[in-house]
């Protein structure tokens, strides 16, 4: 058994070692340009705090600190991890796909391009999305709440960590689509699975939403609403390309009739001994 692993796990290794050596390189480069990044991730934080400012009479302004010796060294070497592995998406896509391609089709095998390229735009359109519709509003909303008793002292430290949480949340859930599309393009899911998971797709994705979301119930709503749009859209991507086979919808049914019925056959029969006795 470990032989027939053996070539699957090399490949892996292969493929993993690559991507590393990708985030890596890019690690290096973008710590050269970490300054700019921070300053394009702390916006949303410093116009929450402006609007402190502005609608605060008792509190001062709030301001963007931090706790630790050399704690900006360490913000920037995670600014510059988070933009590595942003930039890193494409060729991380393109190892993941090299993995599978051995057990793939020629026409499929093809398809490289289009998975790379879809991939990547949609996990950007979820960064995208994160920054600009769902960090204003959560920020706003956590940052100015009773701001007019306190004065916010945000931890540069703690922002970092909890802002690419977020976007890495988001850039990830909007890639469903894609995944959805290549499934069914293998054969690996048809829209009637995927409409059967949906009620607990939803639950999962509030779950999902209440772990990379701030604590209040808008912000939530702001990413579990789109990703349910987005697994509504996945389903018909994969009608279009891995439709169910009709038959088999006409049989299930069939069997739900028959368990129907005999549900309640076997209800007449409890009414009629009851009645007996």
């Amino acid at each position: 058994m470990f032989d027939e692993l053996k070539p699957h796990l090399v490949e892996l290794r292969k493929r993993l070692g690559i991507s590393v050596a990708s985030l890596i390189i890019m690690f290096f480069v973008m710590f050269y340009f970490h300054e700019p990044i921070l300053e394009w991730m702390i916006a949303p934080l410093n116009t929450a705090l402006e609007e402190v400012g502005k609608t605060s009479v008792h509190a001062a302004d709030g301001m963007v600190t931090t706790s630790q010796v050399g704690g900006a060294f360490f913000v920037a070497l995670k600014v510059a991890f988070f933009a590595a592995i942003v930039t890193s998406i494409p060729i991380i896509l393109s190892q993941l796909w090299m993995f599978v391609a051995p057990g793939l089709y020629a026409n499929e095998k093809k398809m490289i391009i289009p998975f790379i390229l879809g991939g990547t735009i949609m996990f950007l359109v979820g960064v995208l999305f994160a920054y600009y519709v769902v960090t204003p509003f959560g920020f706003d909303f956590l940052i100015t709440f009773g701001s007019f008793k306190f004065t916010p002292l945000i931890n540069i430290e703690d922002y970092v960590g909890f802002f690419t949480k977020i976007l890495f949340g988001f850039g990830i859930a909007f890639e469903l689509p894609v995944f959805a599309y290549f499934l069914a393009l293998l054969g690996m899911v048809d829209d009637r699975q995927m409409k059967a998971f949906f009620k607990y797709a939803v639950v999962l994705i509030f779950m999902l939403s209440a772990l990379l979301t701030p604590p209040d119930v808008l912000t939530q709503l702001l990413m579990a609403g789109p990703l349910i749009i987005l697994y509504g859209f996945s389903i018909l991507i994969v009608r279009a390309v891995n439709p169910a086979d009709p038959e088999d919808e006409e049989e299930e049914d069939g069997e739900e009739d028959n368990r129907s019925l005999t549900e309640m056959m076997g209800l007449d029969e409890l009414q009629e001994d009851l009645k007996k006795k």
